[in-house]
């Protein structure tokens, strides 16, 4: 059984939900929220989000499964962006 929805507190104090495996621009599109992109191909940094601390890169990770349930995101400051 593939697993469920996982809900994600986003940086303006929502939360919605994704499947694991869905890109996080795209969820974050879909909670009306704006990461900042740039190359979209992970070289640049620009759409870095700090995922239950861990900072990717949001135009080529995925929504992950999460081992407490459910996941916190926050905007990486950069300040060259």
């Amino acid at each position: 059984m593939p697993p469920g929805p996982i809900p994600i507190h986003w940086p303006d104090g929502s939360c919605t939900s994704a499947q694991p495996g869905c890109p996080w621009l795209e969820a974050a599109q879909q909670a009306g929220m704006m990461i900042p992109t740039g190359c979209l191909g992970g070289s640049c940094g620009a759409c870095e989000i700090e995922v239950n601390g861990r900072v990717v890169r949001a135009c080529i990770a995925t929504v992950p499964s999460s081992r407490c349930g459910s996941l916190t995101v926050e905007l990486a400051t950069d300040p060259y962006w």
